[in-house]
């Protein structure tokens, strides 16, 4: 908890930083009014230097705050992750992996999604969890998934509002989606498999009741929705861990990136791919936005539909 308290920091001085320009920009216009109702002349307070830059900023600003609302959380990006192994020798494996979709009375992506993912031709769909942020929104969620299609299995995990908020929801109703609780499936194509474990966000603390039963002779895949299960990982047979939790911090900045990611590893795992030691890790910007008070925007974090080929190592 003092990691993710720490990992907020950025962003409270980042909303702070705006707040200060905004007022500083409202007490400018405040002093020209003044100005103006005194019968002064005025006009020399907006062409200041001072002003000027005050101008800039605010006119910036208000449009990141447009394209942040209107534009990006509307905008989702497929991303494409070739991965070789030595457990296959002929067969790959499509793994479309979404996450996060965090739905509510506004439909955002809930419509599109279908269309993208089925055209993306997966052998197997995977969610990683946060399906609501309002138990409204479970008749969408559901239909959402349900339009999902892929041949070989669709599987799902709870992630934290889930585990917080809608416990006695049968989430994955209707869905088409099959819930790996502590499970996992075994996934054959082409005279090959590979599995597909997964761990409800709650029973993290007993994830080993599945992943000691993985065998180092499939290619197996991990799913849960934070990133917390790395650092306990070291000695198992797990080949691909996909999470999804942070957002890729829905708010982030060029050459930062996130400002927060609500995660204990902080900026470490904020989105995309990474290696430690044979385990490879990757962290889904999810399709939704943050509920409770969160501001329902994205800005430098589009949402994400993650791709994985599995199949051969070429040499």
């Amino acid at each position: 908890m003092k990691h993710i308290m720490m990992s907020t920091l950025p962003a409270m001085i980042f909303c702070g930083s705006v707040l200060l320009v905004y007022y500083l920009y409202f007490r400018l216009w405040v002093s020209w009014l003044i100005g103006r109702l005194r019968k002064k002349e005025a006009g020399a307070i907006l062409k200041s230097r001072t002003a000027l830059t005050l101008h800039i900023i605010a006119a910036f600003g208000a449009v990141c705050i447009g394209y942040a609302y209107f534009v990006e959380p509307y905008w989702p990006q497929v991303n494409t992750i070739e991965i070789g192994t030595d457990k296959l020798t002929a067969a790959t494996f499509r793994v479309v992996q979404i996450s996060d979709l965090h739905c509510e009375t506004k439909v955002r992506l809930e419509k599109r999604l279908p269309e993208i993912v089925n055209a993306l031709n997966p052998d197997v769909i995977v969610f990683t969890g946060d399906a609501l942020n309002t138990k409204t929104a479970l008749g969408l969620f559901q239909e959402t998934l349900n339009q999902l299609h892929a041949p070989l299995g669709e599987f799902a995990i709870t992630g934290n509002w889930d585990a917080a908020y809608w416990s006695s929801e049968d989430l994955f109703a209707n869905s088409g989606f099959r819930e790996l609780d502590i499970d996992k499936e075994v996934i054959e194509k082409d005279g090959e498999s590979i599995v597909i474990a997964g761990v409800a966000y709650d029973e993290g603390p007993n994830a080993h009741r599945v992943i000691d039963t993985l065998s180092e002779g499939h290619f197996n895949v991990l799913l849960y929705h934070t990133t917390s299960l790395l650092d306990f990982l070291d000695q198992t047979a797990v080949d691909l861990y996909l999470s999804g939790h942070t957002h890729g911090g829905q708010v982030a900045l060029p050459f930062y990136g996130a400002l927060t990611t609500l995660s204990e590893h902080g900026k470490q795992y904020e989105s995309g791919m990474y290696q430690k030691g044979p385990i490879q890790l990757y962290v889904n910007r999810g399709i939704g936005l943050e509920g409770g008070h969160a501001p329902r925007v994205r800005f430098w974090a589009r949402p994400e539909i993650t791709v994985f080929d599995i199949g051969p190592k070429n040499d």
